[in-house]
């Protein structure tokens, strides 16, 4: 499954955002997505890719996040 997908589904299951309106340049603020819940999107995305995130710094987009995923 591409990162993009698996990003969706997470947030499809846990904050009830529709992947239709997931693209890569949707911001998190602009999802309603407050720093809660990017640590939980985080742990979540942590499990099912199975990296470490460490501490990412500078993740505005979605596109961003994917990338930093697939950078590990």
């Amino acid at each position: 499954m591409a990162t993009i997908d698996t990003v969706k589904n997470i947030l499809e299951e846990n904050l009830d955002i529709d992947p239709a309106t997931v693209e890569d340049d949707s911001t998190f603020d602009s999802l309603g997505i407050d720093s809660l819940d990017m640590v939980e999107l985080i742990c979540d995305l942590e499990e099912a890719c199975e990296v470490d995130f460490g501490e990412p710094e500078g993740l505005q987009t979605v596109g961003d996040l994917v990338k930093y995923i697939d950078s590990l």
